[in-house]
């Protein structure tokens, strides 16, 4: 039986209730103090408590859609998508400190599988906290740094850079210890399959109590404004990196695909590409967000809804990509987004978008490594 199956949960109901009544029935016959007594009703309770357990573990995951199928629980499908700190650095410009600092924070001392050996040779992450002054938000992030940067040859190279959103309610951590982004790029990198790039890893919910969804809240938090300004201007007044759009792409999944195809949307003339894995083209409203984020402006909320602007507001200059898969709840909503964007880029030569599916496979982080490289690939042949 399928993984997903309404046949599976049946049965596991079928065999908690016939454990309960079999338990109901026997228990007395089995009340002596004796081993094989005792050993009875331990494994009637087992059974009962197991079926239970199983029973509402599927029924989130059937749900939410965290795993398709036994090979995604599993793991043993490993098809992967394919393409048909801070100090002054050598070359760099010296820190802002009012914009970016050093910090210990983060947990980057637990990833214990990063590239082994010094800067020059593999790169470097730093654990950084950047300030607002527009928006007013603090947070911590990881910027990662590669080979070149540090190589003199490269002192007057302004590199391109990746802004990475995890997903709500993780923290930037996941895309180091979890997702092995910077592992992941460099990689690709060292293979030439994707050019030197500063990735500047961040969380979606900059105030971790409220999902934000990366919007400008109405007289709350200024998270649009933190991802689209704040955050821009501290790398780049920080780093060694491009000042245009077409030398920064977004990137992300779950909550944070939804924020990067939002943010290159309304700012391309900060993000020249997005890239987002299993996201939304609309706004949630949930027991996350408190609600409706825009306090029931509908004005507003359009302006945040990715086909809306497509049919009715001017197509901007920006490359996209939407990666998901087949059997994930929202593919058919993913489809329909892709066919209308494909229709407009066919009018726009300067809009542009692809699309890549697995097969198989849920909303969850195994997804989301095998479907990481194709999609940094193709982040790195737009990538100015």
């Amino acid at each position: 039986m399928e993984l997903t199956s309404d046949a599976l949960v049946n049965s596991l109901l079928a065999l908690g209730a016939a454990a309960l009544v079999t338990t109901l029935w026997i228990w007395p016959r089995l009340a002596r103090q004796r081993p094989l007594p005792v050993l009875g009703r331990i494994g009637l309770l087992t059974v009962v408590q197991a079926s239970i357990v199983a029973v509402l573990a599927l029924a989130v995951n059937n749900s939410f859609g965290f795993y398709t199928s036994w090979d995604d629980l599993l793991g043993t499908s490993g098809t992967k998508l394919a393409l048909t700190s801070n100090e002054n650095h050598k070359g760099g410009t010296p820190v802002t400190d009012a914009l970016l600092q050093p910090t210990g924070e983060g947990g980057l001392e637990t990833v214990t599988n990063l590239p082994k050996g010094p800067p020059e040779e593999v790169g470097k992450v730093e654990s950084v906290r950047v300030n607002g002054q527009e928006s007013g938000l603090s947070d911590q992030m990881f910027v990662y740094l590669p080979p070149e940067y540090f190589d003199p040859k490269f002192a007057l190279i302004r590199f391109p850079v990746l802004l990475a959103i995890a997903g709500y309610p993780g923290t930037a951590l996941n895309l180091v210890k979890d997702l092995s982004l910077p592992q992941t790029a460099y990689e690709l990198q060292r293979t030439g399959k994707m050019p030197p790039t500063v990735l500047v890893m961040v969380r979606p919910g900059v105030v971790p109590s409220r999902d934000t969804e990366c919007v400008d809240v109405p007289g709350g938090q200024r998270t649009e404004t933190w991802f689209a300004k704040d955050v821009p201007e501290a790398v780049r007044a920080t780093y060694r990196v491009g000042r245009t759009a077409g030398s920064w792409a977004s990137f992300g999944y779950s909550t944070g695909g939804s924020c990067a195809l939002r943010l290159a949307m309304r700012f391309p003339n900060v993000f020249g590409s997005a890239t987002s894995l299993h996201g939304d083209f609309t706004v949630r409203q949930d027991g996350y967000t408190g609600g409706d984020l825009f306090g029931g402006d509908k004005a507003l909320a359009q302006q945040h809804d990715l086909g809306w602007r497509l049919q009715n507001l001017p197509v901007p200059a920006l490359n996209m990509l939407v990666v998901s898969t087949r059997k994930e709840s929202d593919y058919p909503q993913t489809v329909q987004f892709v066919d209308q964007a494909t229709q407009v880029a066919a009018a726009n030569p300067q809009f542009k978008v692809d699309s890549l599916y697995l097969d198989d496979g849920g909303h969850n982080v195994d997804s989301w490594i095998k479907e990481l490289p194709a999609s940094l690939e193709w982040l790195g042949t737009h990538l100015g």
